[in-house]
């Protein structure tokens, strides 16, 4: 039984391989284009794939795709309505592109691939909740998924036993801590979905100084569940992340390249504290509600390894599993995970303790070009 899990076209494209119930390949496409956070079909890591297997595509007995379309486009859609005019100018350079590719990811699949077998398209929170419990070791334990919107869920939680998965609370676009923390990325001036984690390492440089300002932006209820208010933000109605009040907040916007100066390291210092909180309080609601000592968490937000650090020593959980590619390219092995597990109702369980990815000699780094 072959199984290849896919994710692409926003950013981190991936491919992984499962053969007979161990993941043999897993590969990020920007190992092959050496373009970071590449977002393109993942046509070299699937290629990469099936060559380590010895197989051809239509070997593969399922393809698992990471997210429902029809589903995404139902937010993209309603969220163009909801909003409109405001979205006019978002909607127009993407509508063409939404109906030809959300709507027919089917076909852009099998065309791509020249692929004929059975095709699997996975919930985007439930191939991240699978990336991390299925392979975690755990035979019971909660489940924490956190990013920015996949289809319409931001955060989700529940429950991993055995070999199956039900992920039972959700938080809906637009409220999103990923987005929030993607927010004040640009307006830093790093870019969106690669510079969060130089994010995370200046606030360790700041102290939380606009806290203040931040109950403006967001409201954390005591469970950790939260609002946005979205007067403040873009990414919901247009092509940028913020709106012009952003600025009247904290009065310190950075244009990419310029000096980074304290109010900087303060801001990032802040989102950081406030992405804490809303976590802390996230985490110990979920134990209170699963009574489970284990927490497995997966989503681009599971990236920020000081939070992970403070469920660990601040909530009542006393073991935990984090995806090492808890981004979508984690999303290609969740879906492959999930697709063997849950919806094939395979008992057995590979636990991940073996690198994936290409590989090279000391012969190859030696030759290759990096040296000439």
């Amino acid at each position: 039984m072959n199984i290849l899990g896919i994710s692409c076209f926003y950013h981190d494209s991936a491919s992984a391989l499962m053969q007979d119930g161990k993941v043999v390949a897993a590969v990020e496409e920007e190992r092959f284009t050496r373009k970071k956070h590449s977002n393109e079909f993942p046509r070299q890591s699937v290629q990469y794939c099936l060559d380590h297997a010895g197989i051809k595509i239509n070997d593969v007995d399922y393809i698992g795709f990471y997210e429902i379309p029809k589903n995404k486009f139902d937010r993209l859609i309603n969220t163009h309505l909801h909003y409109f005019p405001q979205t006019y100018e978002q909607f127009k350079p993407f509508a063409a592109l939404w109906f030809m590719r959300n709507l027919q990811m089917e076909n852009v699949l099998r065309n791509e691939l020249k692929y004929e077998n059975e095709l699997v398209f996975v919930d985007h929170h439930l191939a991240h909740a699978a990336s991390a419990f299925l392979p975690s070791g755990f035979d019971k334990s909660a489940i924490f998924t956190i990013d920015g919107v996949g289809e319409w869920t931001t955060t989700a939680w529940g429950v991993g036993e055995g070999h199956k998965i039900n992920l039972s609370h959700e938080i809906k676009f637009p409220h999103s801590l990923g987005l929030l923390y993607s927010a004040v990325t640009y307006y830093l001036g790093f870019k969106v979905n690669n510079g969060e984690g130089k994010v995370m390492g200046l606030a360790s440089y700041g102290k939380p100084k606009f806290r203040e300002q931040f109950r403006e932006l967001i409201d954390i209820k005591d469970d950790g569940s939260f609002r946005l208010n979205m007067d403040y933000f873009k990414f919901h109605r247009g092509l940028e992340m913020i709106d012009e009040k952003f600025d009247s907040l904290f009065k310190c916007w950075r244009k990419p390249g310029d000096e980074l100066k304290s109010e900087h390291e303060d801001l990032a210092a802040t989102l950081q504290d406030v992405l804490e909180e809303a976590i802390l309080k996230m985490a110990n609601n979920i134990h209170k509600q699963t009574g489970l000592k284990k927490i497995c968490i997966g989503g681009g937000v599971g990236l920020n390894s000081v939070a992970n650090g403070r469920v660990l020593k601040e909530t009542p959980f006393t073991d935990m599993f984090i995806q090492p590619a808890s981004s979508d390219a984690g999303s290609s092995l969740g879906s492959a995970l999930y697709i063997h597990n849950c919806v094939l109702g395979n008992e057995d369980r590979w636990n991940m303790d073996v690198y994936s990815g290409h590989s090279a000699t000391h012969e190859e780094v030696k030759n290759s070009s990096m040296w000439s």
